[in-house]
């Protein structure tokens, strides 16, 4: 039974299924928020982590609201639309609750998550972000399937901002919006035509003239973008504190996970860019891009994504020259005595990696 004290308390919640990347993810960023309320001790939050997989979470001080195969089948129909789940699970948590915020695993906080529930009022949605308008872009995907019956129904117009739902709060009051928005993704997925952010297109239609709209960008960092290089930093925090995850080192250490991109310093990325001119035209950009997960980072998480950088740079070099890159190719360009010298004690490391990851 839930005491009246609990339902007045902010319930922050997670969404965690699938793949261990995904439950990696989760733990750091439950654990950048505990983090944080050690500067509000005083003040009280909820973490519920709706799971497929309990164990990740054991040394959390969290709730399990398992997740099994079978709720998630009924909670994405009638068409199997997986990101459903997660308008239904807020929705669940909001029947108990009086405000709740979901938070997609790939962010951590910058600040105490109380400073979210600061913008989830009455009336108000808070979400990740907003950029764009709807009419901004006609020949998107979501505009070209369904402007015209939501148009005619009046239920949007050119000048609806399209929300980010890395982050959904909101106060009791305000749960129709998420029976609206399920409704509309029931009704609206079968011309959709497979849009990935049908979900929180439908929560931008029915929060529409209806509900205030926050956002939080200076209060989390959502890192949708270049994710593998923050998923490097993510396990690299995870592999240390793992077991510990609540730790007063491991709490520390989740300020050292920057929401900067682990480049080298400018007058580091000219020196390289000067260097590699010496060598042939179609190796140049290809080992600057390899010198990137060179640098040497006195930040150990910073220096946990060498391996992506070197992965990206082949990536690329692939799409430059228009075909794979074989071991062949890779074993004459290593084999250069120019591309030893530039990249020195880490040539080795760096051929041995794309090495494993080429074509044969």
């Amino acid at each position: 039974m839930i005491c009246a004290q609990t339902k007045t308390r902010p319930q922050l919640v997670y969404l965690v299924f699938g793949a261990e990347t995904y439950h990696q993810e989760a733990v750091f960023s439950i654990a950048s928020a505990l983090a944080w309320l050690r500067e509000t001790p005083d003040a009280a939050i909820d973490i519920q982590v709706f799971s497929d997989n309990p164990q990740p979470y054991e040394h959390l001080p969290v709730r399990i609201r398992p997740l099994d195969a079978e709720t998630r089948q009924k909670w994405s129909e009638p068409h199997g639309y997986h990101f459903r789940i997660k308008h239904v699970a807020l929705r669940s948590v909001l029947e108990e609750h009086e405000t709740a915020l979901l938070i997609d695993t790939d962010t951590f906080f910058h600040c105490s998550p109380l400073k979210l529930f600061e913008r989830v009022q009455p009336g108000t949605l808070l979400c990740n972000d907003y950029y764009a308008r709807y009419g901004d872009n006609k020949m998107s995907l979501l505009y070209r399937t369904l402007s015209a019956t939501l148009l005619d129904k009046g239920l949007t117009d050119d000048h609806m901002r399209l929300l980010n739902s890395g982050v959904i709060g909101l106060h009791r009051q305000d749960a129709h919006v998420l029976d609206r928005s399920i409704a509309l993704i029931d009704e609206l997925f079968p011309s959709a035509q497979g849009a990935y952010t049908l979900e929180e297109f439908c929560l931008s239609v029915a929060a529409y003239r209806t509900l205030d709209v926050n956002k939080c960008p200076d209060l989390i960092h959502h890192y949708w973008s270049r994710k593998h290089l923050f998923r490097a930093k993510v396990q690299a925090w995870v592999a240390k504190h793992g077991d510990n995850p609540t730790g007063e080192a491991a709490l520390d250490d989740t300020r050292r996970v920057s929401p900067q991109l682990p480049r080298p310093p400018r007058l580091q990325r000219m020196f390289y860019k000067l260097v590699t001119l010496l060598l042939p035209a179609h190796l140049r950009q290809f080992i600057r891009e390899i010198l990137y997960g060179c640098y040497e980072h006195p930040n150990e998480f910073d220096q946990a994504c060498a391996a992506v950088w070197w992965d990206k740079a082949l990536e690329n070099q692939q799409q430059r020259i228009g075909k794979p890159v074989c071991r062949h190719l890779l074993r004459d360009w290593f084999s250069r005595g120019l591309v030893k010298r530039i990249l020195g004690s880490r040539h080795a490391k760096v051929h041995q990696h794309l090495l494993k990851t080429a074509s044969k």
